[in-house]
């Protein structure tokens, strides 16, 4: 059915990110396939502005200044799953779903591949783009294709896995083609076969502490997201972006060195010559766990210091001095400099 698409002007953007933040965005647009993000890709060009398409905000930090262009949010829906055999399925997933809706489905048909990443908020377009992780899965294990509209050769195309340059927390999404593709849809594979451990370390001690042994996509799914209510406040009901910071991977000769001094630091080797250590570790030992900064009026959740809250600000200025703050001290102390996850637009 035809749909008359409504472009709003001088749109607040408060609330398209969950730090609630921001200025006003030029235009604003909701589209719900891909027909629609071609016309609104079109509406950009003729007016001659420029153009992002955003999820459900989960990930974004806007600047004060606004955007002075047109914000496409996608809420193209869709999921379809194409049995290889009893044990393998390839599914595909609209990029305007909600990420943990999808985790859901996938496991009640008991497929595992992506039910750690469960309660991960936002939709499935902005997994790839920081190739999503967590508990020991990432998005990029299981995806197999994407595809998307290209703004540089104005045409839908199909990129593979090899060509998405995944890496930690990144992709070429994020670094040298940022803005360039707007994600509609990922394939991925998925199977019946369960995890096995060893597990991420606060997931396997969750397991042993409630004596858990069977380690089905349900099992598993149940875990993390108890795990993950008890440490991480829900979005919908406290302003953040989940987690603010990358764990951050350094050399083994730099670890050795920080090992002198510190002989608990969590840590997870990388390969033969990086280790990956916490952050949150690193927040906790700055002194900014569970901390409220009276100048800025943002602080650290008190389960978790790795999430910023927005408890008072009302300026993004704000969060990037108190983010500023925590950044600078960690870099005096350890000589290490903390990597923002959530994308500052535009």
């Amino acid at each position: 059915m035809f749909r008359i698409m409504v472009f709003k002007e001088n749109i607040s953007l408060v609330n398209y990110s969950t730090m609630r933040l921001g200025g006003n965005a030029r235009y604003l647009t909701h589209i719900k396939n891909q027909q629609e993000l071609i016309s609104a890709v079109n509406f950009a060009k003729d007016k001659r502005i420029p153009c992002l398409m955003i999820g459900s905000g989960s990930n974004i930090v806007w600047r004060d200044e606004g955007y002075q262009g047109l914000i496409i949010v996608n809420n193209i829906k869709g999921l379809d799953f194409n049995w290889q055999n009893q044990h393998q399925c390839l599914v595909t997933i609209a990029s305007g779903e909600v990420w943990d809706n999808v985790v859901a489905e996938t496991v009640k048909k008991d497929l595992s591949g992506i039910e750690a990443l469960s309660l991960i908020p936002g939709t499935a377009g902005a997994t790839p783009v920081q190739n999503v992780g967590a508990y020991g899965q990432e998005i990029s294990d299981s995806i197999i294709e994407l595809k998307a509209y290209d703004l540089k050769n104005h045409k839908m195309v199909v990129i593979n896995k090899a060509d998405c340059l995944f890496g930690y927390r990144t992709s070429r999404f994020k670094t040298i083609d940022k803005g360039r593709f707007f994600i509609t849809s990922l394939t991925i594979e998925l199977s019946k076969t369960n995890l096995k451990p060893p597990f991420y370390k606060s997931l396997n001690i969750y397991l042993e502490k409630n004596n858990i042994t069977s380690y089905t996509p349900r099992t598993i799914r149940d875990a993390v997201i108890d795990i993950r209510r008890h440490k991480l406040p829900d979005p919908k009901f406290v302003k953040n972006n989940g987690s603010f910071f990358a764990n951050p991977i350094i050399s083994k000769a730099e670890f050795l060195k920080l090992s002198l001094n510190y002989d608990n630091i969590p840590n997870w080797p990388v390969n033969n010559k990086q280790i990956k250590i916490s952050a949150a570790w690193l927040i906790e030992q700055a002194g900014f766990s569970n901390y409220y900064d009276q100048q800025t009026g943002m602080s650290t959740w008190a389960n978790q210091p790795l999430v910023l809250v927005n408890k008072q600000a009302s300026h993004t200025r704000d969060l990037i001095k108190f983010r500023d703050k925590i950044i600078n001290k960690i870099k005096q102390d350890f000589d290490i400099t903390l990597i923002q996850e959530p994308e500052l637009l535009p």
